[in-house]
C-alpha cells in the first residue's frame, strides 16, 4: 500500500514538473491554487460556457461551488443559469437560487443584492425564483389558533 501511494504521490509531481495540471477538475487541490479571485471567477464562467456541457458538468461545477465557504459573484450564477437553461434544467436552476438563498442567510443584504443583480436574467431565461414557486415558505405549516 505504500508503494502505491508512493507512486502515485510521485506521478502527480512529475505531471506537475511537465507543465500539465495534475487536477485538471474544478476542485482545489488540498494546498489550494494559487490563482486571483478573476482567475477564479473566469475558471468557473468558462466551465459553465462550454457549448458540449452536460446535466453531470453542470451538477459538479454547482456542486464544487457550495463545497467552498464563498457566495459566487453574479456572473458565476448567470453562467452556471445559462447553462441549466441550455440543458432545459429549470429544477437545478431553481436549487442553486435556494441553495444561495441558504448560504446567504447569515447576511440579510446578499441575498437581495444577488436577486437584483441576476433578475433580468431570470427574466430573459424564464427561470422562477424559489420566492415565486413558494418554496420560502413551509409546505405543511400547522396554524396556530393561540396567535390570531
Amino acid at each position: 500500500m505504500i508503494i502505491f501511494l508512493f507512486v502515485e504521490f510521485s506521478h502527480l509531481r512529475y505531471l506537475s514538473a511537465a507543465g500539465k495540471d495534475p487536477n485538471p477538475g474544478l476542485a482545489e487541490t488540498k494546498h489550494g491554487r494559487k490563482e486571483s479571485d478573476e482567475d477564479f471567477d473566469n475558471r468557473y464562467i468558462a466551465w459553465f460556457s462550454k457549448p458540449d456541457i452536460d446535466s453531470w458538468e453542470l451538477r459538479k461545477g454547482i456542486a464544487d461551488l457550495h463545497g467552498m465557504d464563498l457566495i459566487p459573484e453574479p456572473k458565476i450564477i448567470i453562467a452556471a443559469l445559462e447553462a441549466a437553461r441550455r440543458l432545459n434544467d429549470h429544477s437545478v436552476a431553481v436549487r442553486f437560487l435556494e441553495a444561495l438563498r441558504w448560504k446567504s442567510r447569515s447576511n440579510k443584504e446578499i441575498y437581495p443584492y444577488l436577486m437584483q443583480e441576476i433578475r433580468p436574467t431570470l427574466a430573459k431565461l424564464g427561470i422562477s425564483t424559489p420566492e415565486e414557486l413558494g418554496y420560502d415558505q413551509p409546505e405543511l405549516s400547522i396554524h396556530n389558533a393561540f396567535t390570531d
